[in-house]
């Protein structure tokens, strides 16, 4: 899979033993960016200054994590590499690299005592480039799917890149699927039940499941940051199109939408492609699953 949008990089670091690993999205100078967060349960940093209502309306790179909320230290290495090629927010004291992090809980997989941090965030921030691996790596190699139901009916999650274009408009969607819920068929199968009555696989409420879907949705469209806010509820939308369940109080899911100002396009129309990027990348390991 080839970026392409001029100047996004991803990189990646995987630690396939302990089931956990980065996934760093090296934004394109200049790119402004919102997010939102649906899920009940988020491991986020830096994520108020996405608020439209905040100063600062650029991001450098925006960071996926396994490791639940120990996995954010990795950003520190992130922020490290940046403030060396003199990336970053211009302040007095000199430039502030603003990244964003965003975790998914994949402890109770692989070993739960190896979480990504500054060393592993700057691996992955040096092996950015624009063709990412897509699968079970990065953010995604603990990743699993269908948790809702109990631990018996997981299945991996993948990461995966999704373009959608409309005439010079790019969307392009990355995402690390950790759901909670079931995806493609499995999904479909489960909400005809409940429409129905037949569903009989109600969870016991007393366990907890650990998730988390989150991701980044890069245009090349000229959008402020309130319209990047719109695009990143367009985000959501999509996932929530792909999962049954979507945005569980056990979930943290999340989304941050950038955009790089190349192009004239509708803010309605961003959404829109944002929605079905965001859909077929979280679809698109179904049938690897499958087959």
């Amino acid at each position: 899979m080839v970026t392409e949008i001029p100047g996004l990089l991803v990189g990646h670091w995987t630690d396939r033993e302990a089931l956990t690993g980065v996934t760093v999205v090296v934004l394109p100078d200049g790119t402004v960016a919102s997010g939102e967060v649906r899920g009940g349960a988020p491991a986020t940093r830096e994520f108020a200054l996405l608020d439209p209502q905040c100063l600062v309306d650029r991001v450098d790179a925006v960071v996926l994590s396994g490791g639940s909320a120990f996995g954010l230290a990795a950003a520190d290495g992130v922020m490290a590499g940046l403030e060396a090629s003199d990336r970053g927010f211009p302040t007095g004291g000199g430039p502030v690299p603003i990244v964003v992090g965003m975790s998914l809980y994949d402890l109770s997989v692989g070993s739960a005592d190896v979480r990504p941090g500054p060393e592993q965030g700057r691996v992955a921030l040096d092996s950015a480039s624009a063709e990412p691996t897509s699968g079970r790596v990065g953010a995604a190699t603990g990743a699993t799917i269908g948790k809702w139901r109990g631990p018996d009916a997981a299945r991996p999650g993948w990461f995966a890149v999704s373009t959608v274009r409309r005439d010079r408009l790019v969307v392009t969607a990355l995402v690390a699927v950790n759901a909670a819920g079931d995806i493609g068929d499995h999904g479909a199968t489960v909400a005809a039940a409940i429409a129905d009555g037949s569903f009989g696989e109600w969870p016991d409420r007393s366990d907890v499941f650990a998730n988390t879907t989150i991701g980044v949705v890069v245009t090349n469209a000229r959008l402020d940051k309130s319209e990047c806010l719109i695009v990143a509820q367009g985000a959501h939308d999509g996932l929530a199109r792909a999962v049954t369940p979507p945005h569980l109080r056990t979930d943290g899911d999340a989304f941050v939408a950038g955009a790089t100002g190349a192009v004239e396009a509708h803010v309605d129309d961003v959404r829109l492609a944002a929605l079905v990027a965001v859909e077929q990348a979280v679809r698109s390991g179904v049938d690897t699953l499958d087959g």
